[in-house]
C-alpha cells in the first residue's frame, strides 16, 4: 500500500484524474508462457492506451474515477484528496459485537505494559484474531492507531482477557473517530522527508526495543512503521541507530520508485533523528568496538549519507513526529502528533 499511497500522492500534485477499471479476466487473455502477473503487466503495457485499445483487448468495465476501492473511500476536499476507511469501521464494529456507544481519547492507555501471562486466556481466540487483522488493514489509511495495533498483534497466537481489552480500547478509539481521514493535499511538494525514533527497552518480556518511522512526500505522508526490533539492543544509542538504517533503506526503495514515477530527486532526503549519538556513529567512518555488533547497519547508513541520498538533521524530542509510533502517548502529545501526520477529520464519502 506505500506504493500506492505514493503514486496518488504524484497523481494529486500533478492534477491527473485517477480512473478505476474492473479486468475481469486479464489472466484468461491469451497464452502466458511466463509468470502470470509479471507476463499479464508486460502485455498490458504494450497495447496503445491512448486509444482506450484495452477495452477491446480484456474483458473490463470502466468504473469512472476513484472513488471506493477495498474498502478505501476516496474523496475530495477543498484543502486536497482524503483517503478513509470510514465504512470499514462502521462494519468492524459489528464484527466485534460492539454495542456500546463509549469513546476514548487515544487508542492505548499511557504507561501500561502487556504480558502474556496477563489476564484469562480466551477460549475462542478466533474472533481477537478476525478483529485485529482487520485492524491491521485499517491501518492502510489510520496511522494513528498502527502502533496500538502493533502491541495487540504480538498477543495473536494465545490471546487473554486484558490482550481483548486493548482491542476494545482502540475500537472505542475509532467509535470517536470515524471521520478521520489521510489528507493527500493538491499543493504539496514533491519532497521526500522523514522521521526516525526508537523506544529502547520497551517490552518487558523479551528487552527488546521499538522502531518507528514516517515518510512525507511533501506534505503527503506515504509510509510508516511501527515494528518491534528482530535483537535486543544494548543501548537507546544503539535502538535509535537501527532505526536509522531501517529507515534508510526505507528511503532508498521510495527514491527508486519515484525515479520510477518520473519524480526525480536530486537533494538527500533529511532522515530527522532526535538522539544525537546516533548521527555521529553514522557520520564517523572509523568503526571501533562500540560499533562492531551494528557494523552492517553502520556501513549501509554511512554509505548512502556519503552518497548523498540521506542527510542527518537534528531534530528535538518534542517535535519528533515518529514518536506517534514508538510508545503510548499522553492525549495532548497523541493530538499534536496526530495534526502533524497530515489527517484531516472530515465526512467521508461512503458508497
Amino acid at each position: 500500500m506505500t506504493t500506492v499511497r505514493t503514486l496518488i500522492a504524484v497523481v494529486y500534485v500533478r492534477k491527473w484524474k485517477v480512473c478505476q477499471m474492473d479486468v475481469k479476466n486479464a489472466f484468461l487473455n491469451g497464452d502466458l508462457h511466463e509468470e502470470a502477473p509479471r507476463a499479464w503487466f508486460e502485455k498490458f503495457l504494450k497495447r496503445d492506451l491512448a486509444h482506450r485499445d484495452l477495452a477491446h483487448r480484456f474483458a473490463m468495465k470502466d468504473l469512472g474515477l476513484l472513488r471506493y476501492f477495498l474498502g478505501i473511500e476516496v474523496a475530495q476536499s477543498h484543502k486536497g484528496h482524503l483517503l478513509s476507511q470510514t465504512k470499514y469501521i462502521s462494519n468492524l464494529f459489528q464484527r466485534a459485537r460492539l454495542s456500546d456507544n463509549r469513546t476514548v481519547d487515544t487508542p492505548l492507555e499511557t504507561n501500561v505494559r502487556y504480558s502474556p501471562s496477563d489476564g484469562v486466556p480466551l477460549a475462542d481466540p478466533s474472533l481477537y484474531r478476525t478483529i485485529v487483522g482487520s485492524l491491521v488493514y485499517l491501518t492502510v489509511t489510520r496511522p494513528d492507531i498502527a502502533h496500538a495495533v502493533h502491541v495487540v498483534s504480538q498477543f495473536i497466537t494465545a490471546p487473554t482477557s486484558i490482550n481483548w481489552g486493548a482491542v476494545i480500547r482502540i475500537l472505542r478509539y475509532l467509535r470517536g473517530t470515524p471521520f478521520q481521514n489521510l489528507l493527500f493535499p493538491s499543493t504539496s511538494s514533491l519532497e521526500l522527508r522523514a522521521y526516525s525514533d526508537a523506544d529502547w527497552d520497551s517490552d518487558r518480556n523479551d528487552r527488546k526495543s521499538t522502531t518507528g518511522f514516517c515518510v512525507f512526500l511533501g506534505d503527503s505522508l506515504i509510509s510508516w512503521r511501527s515494528k518491534k526490533q528482530d535483537v535486543v539492543s544494548r543501548s537507546s544509542t544503539e535502538a535509535e541507530y537501527r532505526t536509522i538504517a531501517v529507515t534508510t533503506c526505507e528511503i532508498v526503495w521510495l527514491r527508486w520508485i519515484l525515479a520510477d514515477m518520473g519524480v526525480t530527486i536530486s537533494q538527500p532526503t533529511p532522515l530527522h533523528c532526535d538522539n544525537k549519538s546516533a548521527m555521529q556513529i553514522a557520520k564517523n567512518s572509523v568503526f571501533h568496538d562500540r560499533k562492531k555488533h551494528i557494523e552492517i547497519d553502520c556501513h549501509f547508513t554511512h554509505h548512502h549519507l556519503q552518497l548523498g541520498t540521506i542527510s542527518l538533521p537534528y531534530v528535538p524530542l518534542t517535535l519528533q513526529i515518529a514518536d506517534i509510533f514508538t510508545k503510548a502517548l499522553s492525549v495532548s502529545r497523541f493530538r499534536f502528533l496526530c495534526d502533524k501526520l497530515s489527517m484531516l477529520i472530515a465526512i467521508a464519502l461512503c458508497v
